[in-house]
């Protein structure tokens, strides 16, 4: 067991911070909100964690702590900006947020380390210290799904109206999932950055937006499950599709297609459809027909 961990360390860490990054998209999706400013948070507190190592001499946990705060505010205020788009154009909106902070990071100077990015921001991180920081994000995230918040929350994304009508504050929803996806994102970049020590403008770029997506369509969308069964499938996709090298991308292009064609609600929604067929089986399969009683003919 020592030796396959050894051998797959790095596939691991990285599989807890996948699900930590698309978790910063997923849950303002959940509120219907179509935002990608998760993935500006993520290079904000990849930054703001290797700076503070780097050049404030912080130790490891200060640093990411800073590293999810700050994100979680400029998030927040940039949801308070844009509370008036919806859709794609909300969506054009907070990727533009993202090239922004690598714009800001490239000409940030000694401060980001311009083009050439940080280096040597090597954090005293763990694989069980990563594993308890997402199964707490995980188990909060179980708690907006399960209940009276989490029908509230369907609420929200399915008919605005009617849950305002119902007298659920919409607007108030929609603020807290940018705080929270700005929140969750800045925790994936301080943790990212401070395991690999290193972060460049290139790295916070358009193709982390495809990556998150990527992890939340063909997972499923509606839950937490979705994000982590997405996170193993491209994480350890490459290490079963090794063989075919320069296809790697395209058979990751043909797997999103057919996701989007055929999984509407990702492999999640396979596994719920064929759970409740079983559970319907059984439950059928244990009923017995019951015979109406004869009726009494009075004399």
């Amino acid at each position: 067991m020592s030796d396959w961990y050894n051998a797959n360390a790095v596939l691991l860490q990285q599989t807890l911070t996948t699900i930590l990054m698309a978790l910063s998209i997923q849950i303002p999706m959940r509120m219907g909100v179509f935002s990608f400013a998760g993935i500006g948070a993520f290079g904000i507190g990849g930054y703001t964690a290797a700076a503070a190592m780097i050049h404030l001499g912080w130790a490891t946990f200060p640093a990411i702590l800073l590293g999810m705060l700050l994100p979680g505010v400029i998030v927040y205020l940039l949801g308070l900006i844009v509370a008036k788009l919806n859709g794609l154009y909300l969506g054009m909106a907070t990727i533009a947020f993202t090239l922004i902070v690598a714009v800001v990071a490239v000409n940030g100077g000694e401060l980001t380390g311009g083009a050439s990015g940080l280096f040597g921001a090597l954090g005293d991180l763990t694989f069980g210290s990563i594993l308890v920081v997402t199964l707490i994000v995980v188990l909060v995230t179980q708690l907006t799904e399960s209940r009276g918040l989490g029908r509230r929350i369907d609420a929200v994304r399915e008919d605005p109206e009617l849950a305002s009508a119902m007298g659920i504050d919409v607007t108030r929803y929609r603020q807290l999932s940018f705080l929270a996806s700005g929140l969750v994102g800045g925790l994936a970049g301080g943790i990212t950055t401070l395991l690999r020590s290193t972060i460049t403008p290139a790295e916070v770029n358009f193709h982390l937006v495809v990556l998150a997506l990527t992890v939340i369509v063909v997972g499923g969308a509606r839950s937490w499950i979705g994000v982590v069964i997405g996170s193993i499938v491209f994480v350890w996709l490459p290490t079963v599709v090794s063989f075919v090298s320069e296809w790697e991308e395209f058979i990751y292009g043909v797997i999103v297609v057919l996701a989007a064609l055929y999984l509407p609600n990702g492999v999640l929604g396979i596994i719920r459809d064929g759970w409740h067929r079983i559970r319907t089986r059984d439950i059928r399969g244990g009923i017995e027909p019951t015979r109406p009683e004869p009726a009494k003919v009075e004399s």
